[in-house]
């Protein structure tokens, strides 16, 4: 008789059901991965709740665990290796591939890794993934933390598009998980960062991951703030990692001359903001976004986290039980929560 094993589907709005599949035994360039923790990402949530209508969905881009079999053309990987899941899919033939920019693919996120089923999967007992979107970790590194390989590969990227240079001043708009990563890495930059924020437990936790100056923006005019602390130049780069349009807006305005904005959030609702285009002009102001991580942000985290560079603890809020899921789909979709990992 043919090993099955189990896989998570949001089937409905707040309902997930347990699928058993055939486990396969990997071929060619194919490693069978045994999970052991993934994370509830932003795009779970929204479909659990009702807002991104996939229906049935196998969800969990955010994974990891260890390496349980490996084909035959296989050679980077070996069994027992601890490995995170770059789950963001690229074909490597279109302009976008081809040019260096794969986290643009035309074909990002049409995943379907269990058969018959849409979705990158990472809630379930095993995946079946080709090598190359699997990323080689630590041997010492906690598999919990592992699963934090692709947020903050995002974060990476987001980091390298704003180009920060020593002693800048960095504003971080928002201290959410993606918030609270880009703080950790403005630092690696050199940069002096500020935090804003509206949640007094959450400019806690951005002291803790570096940030030099904390603004509480229901205090405090953080646009005003930000000119005082800059000599009145403004910000060398902000980053907006909160999703409320007037934050986009308050982002270029507290930007100085050459300097930098970055839209790392998407927005909801996505509104369109007024933008004085003379200042951006005459400013030489660069206003740019971010989305996803190419395969080389990808292995700077990975990197980051083996080697302990990065200290993701304060950000992972629970760890519940793949047999608990809705609960942890409900801790999840708190917005006081940061990450809730799944262990498998």
């Amino acid at each position: 008789m043919d090993k099955t094993y189990k896989v998570a589907i949001i089937s409905n709005e707040k309902k997930i059901e347990i699928a058993a599949k055939s486990l396969k035994q990997p071929e060619g360039s194919q490693v069978l991965v045994k999970v052991d923790s993934c994370a509830i990402c932003t795009l779970e949530q929204r479909i659990f709740n009702g807002i991104m209508k996939r229906y049935p969905f196998a969800g969990g881009h955010e994974a990891s665990g260890t390496v349980e079999a490996v084909g035959c053309n296989v050679k980077s990987l070996k069994v027992g290796d601890k490995v995170a899941t770059r789950m963001l899919t690229s074909c490597g033939e279109c302009y976008y591939c081809r040019s260096g920019h794969e986290n643009q693919c035309v074909i990002s996120f049409k995943a379907e890794v269990h058969e018959g089923i849409s979705g990158p999967g990472g809630f379930a007992e095993y995946m079946l993934l080709d090598a190359k979107a699997l990323y080689k970790m630590a041997d010492d590194l906690e598999l919990t933390y592992a699963a934090l390989t692709e947020p903050l590969a995002c974060c990476v990227h987001s980091i390298n598009n704003a180009n920060i240079e020593l002693g800048n001043d960095v504003v971080v708009i928002g201290v959410g998980i993606m918030g609270a990563f880009h703080i950790q890495l403005a630092k690696l930059r050199g940069a002096r960062v500020i935090a804003c924020e509206v949640d007094e437990e959450r400019l806690i936790i951005a002291k803790k991951m570096g940030a030099d100056i904390l603004i509480n923006s229901k205090e405090a005019d953080p646009i005003q703030k930000i000119r005082e602390l800059t000599e009145g130049r403004g910000a060398d780069v902000v980053f907006c990692t909160a999703a409320l349009p007037q934050l986009a807006a308050d982002s270029v305005q507290m930007t100085g001359k050459v300097g930098r904005v970055v839209m790392y959030s998407s927005f909801h609702p996505d509104n369109p903001i007024e933008l004085n285009v003379n200042k951006v002009h005459s400013n030489e102001m660069n206003i740019t976004g971010a989305v996803n991580a190419n395969t080389r942000d990808f292995l700077t985290a990975a990197k980051l986290l083996s080697q302990k560079m990065i200290d993701p603890s304060l950000l992972v809020s629970e760890v519940v039980p793949f047999g608990k899921l809705e609960y942890a789909f409900q801790r999840a979709i708190d917005p006081k929560t940061y990450r809730i990992i799944v262990k498998m």
